[in-house]
């Protein structure tokens, strides 16, 4: 495994010709895992809205008025119900995420609850809480937490654009405090906000040098809501180009490639022609189900469909005894 890859080296992956890319990020696949399996993963939105930061793709920023509308912490009983449903269905791991700064209080002690019980059920547990501090991401592994998602979501040098309420450096911070824990990392980015090629490789590269890679990368395509800048404002219109997508899936299973490349946001709108490229890249995670926060997702039943024209199947369980071996690429 490599961890000094630089901002260069990512933006040369970025501009070979598309077949040569999309070649190597097969041999990569190919090499650490089974190329027809994908991981399944259902998240659910326990506390929605209301969030006082200025994410501006987010709906559910108490700043923007979209139609998002600013929702109390869930009962645990609709928690547990909604994940048995999403493992009837076929989902290995169950996220579970809430719209706050960081967590607090009861409502902090009531998510690890929710997290114990989930994982009684047998399944991988995962959050999104926001920022963490040491304490309470000791207490998160207590509760049974494997893994933690906290999303740079673009480079150090385009941040600025998207959020002013939370710094790059505190995102950072959280994620040392989940790894001193020995909780897995959930952490990836979004492209199509506007940012050049060259900020999309400077995120590529802050997660391909983390040493261990994130176990998982989720790689969204900007979804654009009404009422939040990046769908009302001049400076976010331009639409990104499908192929610059399935590049970015490409260039992180190149460059983290021992860790799950998840399809995330955007999918809904996908067709099955674009998303067939996407595994073909190297993605071999999705979010499955209706719901992915607060926007739309392809349906489960779609899914399985497309899985079937593909001969994909569903991944039992994400661990590294699943996964084929190398010593290095």
């Amino acid at each position: 495994m490599r961890y000094d890859w630089t901002v260069d080296e990512i933006m040369a992956l970025y501009e070979l010709p598309f077949n040569d890319l999309i070649f190597r990020a097969q041999q990569v696949h190919r090499t650490h895992f089974d190329a027809n399996a994908v991981q399944l993963s259902t998240l659910l939105s326990i506390k929605t809205g209301g969030c006082p930061e200025d994410c501006k793709y987010c709906p559910q920023s108490a700043r923007y008025n979209t139609e998002v509308e600013s929702e109390l912490l869930m009962k645990k009983d609709e928690v547990l119900q909604a994940a048995r449903a999403a493992k009837e269905k076929g989902a290995s791991r169950f996220c579970m995420g809430a719209a706050w700064r960081e967590p607090k209080g009861r409502a902090f002690e009531m998510v690890c609850e929710m997290v114990s019980e989930v994982k009684a059920m047998g399944m991988e547990t995962c959050a999104t809480l926001g920022m963490l501090s040491a304490g309470q991401a000791a207490r998160l592994r207590q509760a049974g937490l494997d893994y933690y998602n906290h999303n740079l979501d673009t480079d150090p040098e385009y941040y600025k654009e998207i959020i002013s309420t939370r710094t790059y450096e505190e995102r950072l911070d959280t994620l040392k405090n989940v790894r001193a824990e020995g909780m897995s990392v959930c952490c990836g980015g979004i492209v199509g906000m506007g940012e050049s090629l060259h900020n999309r490789a400077g995120m590529i590269a802050q997660l391909a040098r983390m040493n261990p890679h994130p176990e998982s990368v989720p790689i969204n395509m900007l979804v654009k809501v009404e009422g939040t800048p990046m769908a009302e404002d001049e400076q976010f219109a331009e639409e990104l180009d499908s192929f610059d997508f399935v590049r970015s899936l490409a260039v992180a299973r190149i460059t983290m490639p021992g860790s799950y490349v998840r399809l995330s946001a955007g999918r809904e709108t996908m067709s099955e022609h674009l998303q067939s490229l996407c595994f073909l890249a190297g993605a071999n995670s999705i979010f499955y189900g209706e719901k992915l926060l607060t926007t739309g997702n392809q349906a489960a039943d779609q899914d399985m469909a497309m899985f079937k024209k593909l001969g994909i199947y569903a991944e039992e369980k994400a661990t590294p005894s699943s996964r084929r071996v190398a010593d290095s690429v």
